[in-house]
């Protein structure tokens, strides 16, 4: 069966971003507890850019089905978890990259370079970290993992922030997040 992205968000109504969010089926790696651990030899780069043992993965499916399987636990190590493993992965970043934004209905959704949906919202906040002159936002995706906004993305938000006021904040489903590293 061929994969068929989901449409541009821009185009979606916020019940659409919802349902496609929904429709997403994810493994329950939350209840895995898998015995066995070792390196799986895979690193994300800081640009999203996946690789196995220094050659880059260039089928997107691949790298959709690892995403999947994708945690961090409290130490900032990201894992790799299935039923009978947890593989270790280094993260130069953040994991996932996301690569495009909208205003929707009082609600920011974001596309991840995975083609995920995101919402931000009380279970997905924004985080502004860097500095004021270097910042870096990050969006909290699923099981400790987070997206860093592109440029173009981060933009995005820039501008809707500005056409907000000139506190530098935003808000999506009820809640609101500072743009300006603490």
């Amino acid at each position: 069966m061929p994969y068929e992205p989901p449409p541009e968000i821009a185009a979606m109504s916020l019940p659409e971003l919802a349902e496609a969010v929904a429709a997403r089926k994810l493994p329950p790696v939350d209840s895995w507890a898998p015995a066995e651990t070792d390196d799986s030899h895979m690193r994300i780069a800081a640009d999203g850019t996946w690789f196995h043992d220094g050659s880059m993965i260039t089928r997107p499916a691949m790298v959709r089905a690892f995403a999947s399987l994708l945690t961090r636990d409290n130490s900032g190590q990201h894992w790799l978890v299935t039923p009978v493993q947890k593989l270790s992965i280094e993260v130069e970043d953040a994991a996932f990259i996301a690569t495009d934004m909208t205003v929707k209905e009082g609600a920011l959704a974001f596309r991840l370079n995975t083609d995920d949906l995101i919402i931000a919202g009380r279970d997905h906040p924004l985080r502004a970290a860097g500095s004021a002159d270097v910042p870096a936002l990050y969006l909290a995706i699923r099981h400790g993992c987070e997206a860093r906004l592109n440029r173009s993305t981060y933009t995005q938000l820039a501008n809707h922030a500005l056409a907000l006021g000139d506190d530098w904040t935003v808000s999506s489903q009820g809640t609101t997040f500072s743009l300006v590293p603490q």
